[in-house]
């Protein structure tokens, strides 16, 4: 529980740090403090942000991330997609279950389960696309799904220029 919670603590020290250099006055440690405690608001929104994304990790499959590319091992299945060949995100829901759907320039579709191991890693791979809202993506993932059994949801993300369409949307 407390890795979970380990941004916000982060932010907390460096905002404390702030106040610190606030309280001792001066030309230099007077915008010192101030430029710690903006830092100290980043850190903690981009924070709370992971703390939304992460789903509990106790779903079906694993989930990894090496370098610039997302693996999903799972009992239904899995595969491989890179980061620079993604072109479209969505969020896909089959019943009770909700999936990262990523669709590839080629076409191929992986589905990465919401709530896998290790899928509260996927907000930093996520939100290093390019034009990617941090804000939109979590809360795309809280948004309800409504309609039918099998949803999938609105497009979360899309390269630019992604207009070869292969299968169905």
């Amino acid at each position: 529980m407390l890795a979970r919670w380990r941004d916000i603590a982060v932010a907390a020290g460096v905002a404390l740090l702030g106040l610190w250099w606030l309280r001792l006055g001066g030309w230099v440690f007077i915008p010192l403090g101030l430029a710690a405690l903006a830092l100290a608001g980043a850190l903690a929104l981009i924070g709370f942000r992971r703390l939304r994304f992460a789903q509990g990790g106790q779903g079906a499959g694993v989930v990894e991330l090496d370098e610039a590319q997302i693996a999903v091992f799972g009992p239904e299945g899995g595969g491989f997609v890179s980061l620079r060949e993604m072109s479209e995100l969505r969020l896909l829901t089959r019943g009770s279950h909700r999936y990262w759907r990523v669709k590839q320039d080629d076409g191929q579709a992986l589905l990465i389960p919401v709530d896998a191991a290790g899928a509260e890693r996927l907000f930093d791979a996520f939100t290093s696309l390019p034009g990617m809202d941090s804000e939109a993506l979590v809360a795309a993932l809280h948004a309800q799904a409504a309609g039918p059994e099998d949803t999938l949801g609105p497009v979360v993300w899309r390269r630019n220029g992604a207009t070869r369409r292969l299968g169905p949307a």
